[in-house]
């Protein structure tokens, strides 16, 4: 059962719709499906033809034939240029009669435009990649994020090396990461960004230069980690810096990258606009230091975005830069306020002198430096709040 499962369920309960966007091949229908009975009565896929035709012949009644269903899955719906306008009428005319289920691999918060006609009508939830946590079972406790934290500092031993070393190899993609098997890896990859650039690229935007696209994907896994020069990039792919940026902002959309930005307030002469990117797929990079840096980067934005989802507050991730070069990855924030501190080194142990400084101005209540070792569970303590934290420790705490 992934970890959305009881929350989509209680979202149902109180007749909301329950949007699941997430990337490409994350699981998004597997789940929605399992809402359904086993012949799946009530899937309806947008990329399906002979459904397609179904919903705009028969806007109001395509779910009642053969029979009246209880409960429906309407797959990819945000591709109908009128979507928006099609699930309010629907809904409002149904709601007491229907369960609704929405998945989406294009950015359901994004393709949206003017004023938010669906609001109060639906909640949504952000389905990630598999996390050390969710294959620990995390789900099944209270993943408050005070909780989270807390089991840090209590777990006495690193139960999951194997999840680990697997998450590290193969991803967090659940069809290569069960396979577990290097040529479908490749496959895999092959056909996953296909699918994004050949598809998903061409349905959702205008963008038709999908040779310079592919060329400038070459490009960003040298850069994961640092600050991003769209100015860099620009000369390197030797197109306008608006290309790039709507490049970047287009496969932000479609989930195959994510940005964060710097966090500025109470640092002086701190970065304000690079932002640094990275993939939801780690399992394509070759450097050890940048692909560690990229897993617990898609790690942290999950719990932000669980954490988010479920209530708790709103949780943004960041990283930290000043222009004197002192830099910790990444911040969370909470409320806007300064929560926890990440440092990612892949192997050392030594604590990075930018951690306590970033620690004592933004007076985070936690900061931790994370280093990779699957056979570890070490956890030493410095100053108040202050964490050197093995990465198998660390990881199988967060949802």
């Amino acid at each position: 059962m992934r970890y959305l499962k009881k929350i989509l369920q209680e979202t149902l309960n109180n007749h909301k719709m329950a949007f699941i966007t997430g990337p490409r091949q994350v699981g998004k229908t597997t789940l929605a499906q399992s809402f359904l009975n086993p012949e799946q009565e009530g899937y309806f896929n947008w990329d399906n033809a002979t459904q397609q035709k179904n919903i705009l012949k028969n806007p109001d009644t395509f779910w009642k034939e053969p029979k009246i269903l209880s409960r429906i899955v309407l797959d990819e719906i945000h591709k109908y240029p009128r979507w928006k306008r099609f699930l309010k009428g629907f809904y409002d005319l149904n709601r007491n009669n229907v369960e609704i289920l929405v998945t989406g691999s294009g950015r359901l918060d994004i393709y949206q435009r003017g004023g938010d006609s669906l609001l109060g009508r639906y909640n949504q939830f952000h389905l990630a990649p598999f996390s050390l946590g969710e294959l620990a079972g995390s789900y099944k406790q209270d993943l408050a994020p005070q909780n989270c934290i807390q089991k840090i500092l209590d777990i006495s031993k690193a139960k999951y090396k194997n999840e680990l070393e697997q998450l590290w190899h193969f991803g967090g993609f659940p069809d290569p990461l069960f396979k577990a098997e290097d040529l479908y890896l490749g496959r895999w990859q092959n056909d996953y960004r296909r699918l994004i650039l050949r598809e998903d690229l061409r349905d959702l935007s205008h963008i038709r230069e999908i040779g310079l696209i592919e060329q400038m994907l070459l490009l960003l896994p040298e850069r994961i980690g640092s600050p991003l020069s769209l100015n860099s990039l620009r000369e390197d792919l030797d197109v306008n810096i608006r290309s790039v940026q709507n490049w970047i902002s287009t496969l932000e959309k479609l989930f195959l990258l994510f940005s964060i930005s710097p966090y500025f307030k109470k640092i002086a002469r701190s970065l304000k606009q690079q932002k640094k990117i990275y993939f939801y797929d780690w399992s394509s990079l070759e450097n050890e230091g940048s692909k560690f840096e990229n897993l617990i980067a898609t790690h942290l934005l999950k719990a932000c975005q669980y954490w988010t989802d479920m209530g708790y507050g709103i949780f943004q991730l960041h990283y930290v830069r000043n222009k004197e070069k002192k830099e910790c990855d990444f911040l969370i924030t909470k409320n806007q306020k300064p929560f926890l501190l990440v440092e990612a080194k892949f192997a050392e142990k030594q604590l990075d002198s930018s951690l306590p400084y970033f620690h004592k101005i933004l007076a985070t209540p936690y900061a931790f430096q994370v280093f990779y070792d699957a056979n570890s569970y070490l956890l030493e303590t410095g100053e108040k709040g202050l964490y050197l934290c093995s990465a198998n420790r660390f990881l199988q705490a967060l949802p």
